[in-house]
């Protein structure tokens, strides 16, 4: 059954710079039972993301997790009625999310999560809110004319260990020497110091790593999978998963979404700012 979010009445947005205004707002009459008057009533809100994914989730100087998952990570929380000092922000990498999700550790995740049909046999996914694919780094100049996967033939390659692009590789280009890491921050090091030869991950996540560092690093810009992304919940969540898609989807009729993604994503990546097509969920 699909939850009607304007009936529902949550916090209205405010007004907006980067990311939707938390501030207290009436709480919705979301229906008994739910898992959003669940998460509404909660004393914290507990949201996983990652903290070493340039233009999607940082901490800045302060420690202040940014970027465009933040932004939507907030946005949801929003729409539940969740002021800012109720989130807690959990540090999540790219192997332990469906452990987290399983074991209670978060209520949901955004932390550049693909979705797949593997994932969605042990947790339930709303999305895409964006959508990108697979691509590499390698150091500036582009020493060892790497420009596509076929080309990593005999050298290494560095993944995140869980990873779409460490699923990628082993399953179409086999003769890739494979070096996982349990985040991208380890990888880059591995490819600066001469460790391996390449970084393989989402596009998106490249451009971000690309523009702190375009003196030693270089977008190879040759996409090779589709991958949507989208926010992971514990399984069996069904409501959750049409209420955020519906917050999705209205952020996306009235603007807010376009102005989050100008402000963090289209200098870096471009794209019209639009959000892409929903699954359906469960």
């Amino acid at each position: 059954m699909k939850f009607n979010l304007r009936l529902a009445a949550v916090a209205l947005l405010g007004a907006l710079s980067l990311t939707p205004s938390l501030a207290s707002a009436d709480q919705a009459a979301f229906p008994a039972g739910s898992t959003m008057e669940r998460l509404s009533k909660a004393s914290t809100l507990r949201i996983g993301v990652k903290f070493d994914q340039p233009l999607f989730g940082l901490r800045d100087l302060s420690g202040k997790p940014i970027g465009f998952d933040i932004d939507i990570a907030k946005l949801i929380a929003s729409k539940l009625g969740v002021s800012a000092d109720k989130i807690t922000w959990v540090e999540t990498s790219s192997s332990n999310r469906e452990p987290f999700l399983e074991q209670n550790k978060v209520d949901f995740i955004v932390a550049t999560y693909a979705m797949n049909d593997q994932r969605k046999k042990v947790i339930d996914m709303a999305g895409p809110y964006i959508v990108g694919g697979q691509d590499m780094i390698v150091k500036k100049g582009n020493p060892l004319n790497i420009k596509g996967p076929d080309d990593l033939a005999g050298h290494k390659a560095c993944v995140i260990s869980g990873s779409e692009g460490q699923s990628a590789l082993a399953k179409k280009y086999a003769q890739a020497q494979i070096v996982p890491f349990d985040v991208i921050s380890k990888c880059v090091e591995a490819l600066k110091n001469g460790s391996v030869d390449a970084v393989v991950t989402t596009n998106f996540i490249l451009a971000g790593l690309v523009s702190r560092d375009p003196n030693n690093l270089q977008l190879v810009n040759n996409l090779f999978t589709r991958e949507p992304w989208g926010v992971g919940m514990p399984k069996s969540e069904n409501d959750f998963c049409h209420f955020v898609s519906d917050v999705l989807t209205e952020a996306d009729k009235d603007g807010t979404y376009g102005k989050m993604y100008d402000a963090t994503l289209k200098t870096y990546v471009g794209g019209d700012g639009k959000l892409p097509a929903l699954d359906q969920c469960p």
